[in-house]
């Protein structure tokens, strides 16, 4: 007797533990990205970068001055294209022009990772910048339309 009545007192517990578990403390809805061409933070990238990432070029040569837009790279979710302005040899401004929009996740993940995959390529010169933990096929993309304009600012 003794037995059952600690072993449903443990199941309550557990029930009453499970159901009372909070996944997320506030509700997050799509906020707007920032407009074309408002990024201007300069940034240099952050030390610790992912050695698997990198170039796709050899990274020698300096970068031209001027207005670069790589090719969109598409993801599973939709195209990313990447528009950068060079100045002084590094990146000194990316904008995502392209990125999928189309649900709300999309706009979820989209409104975090953006700005920072923004933020990460200002002062690149060699397009070897951190991923977004939990928008990786955004930051595949991102990273490969970021090292096509790069490319075109080598050449």
């Amino acid at each position: 007797m003794k037995r059952i009545v600690t072993w449903v007192l443990a199941t309550v517990g557990g029930v009453v533990l499970l159901l009372s578990y909070k996944t997320s403390t506030q509700a997050v809805g799509p906020q707007p990205l920032p407009q074309a061409g408002t990024q201007t933070q300069t940034q240099a990238p952050q030390t610790g970068q992912n050695p698997t990432q990198g170039s796709t070029s050899s990274g020698s040569g300096s970068l031209k001055d001027g207005t670069y837009t790589g090719n969109a790279t598409d993801t599973p979710y939709g195209p990313v294209q990447v528009k950068i302005t060079v100045s002084g040899g590094s990146v000194t401004a990316a904008t995502a022009t392209e990125y999928p929009q189309e649900s709300f996740r999309d706009q979820q993940i989209n409104q975090y990772a953006i700005p920072m995959l923004q933020q990460e390529s200002a002062g690149t010169t060699n397009g070897n910048i951190d991923m977004v933990s939990g928008a990786t096929y955004t930051s595949q993309g991102y990273i490969g339309s970021l090292q096509d304009a790069l490319d075109q600012a080598r050449a």
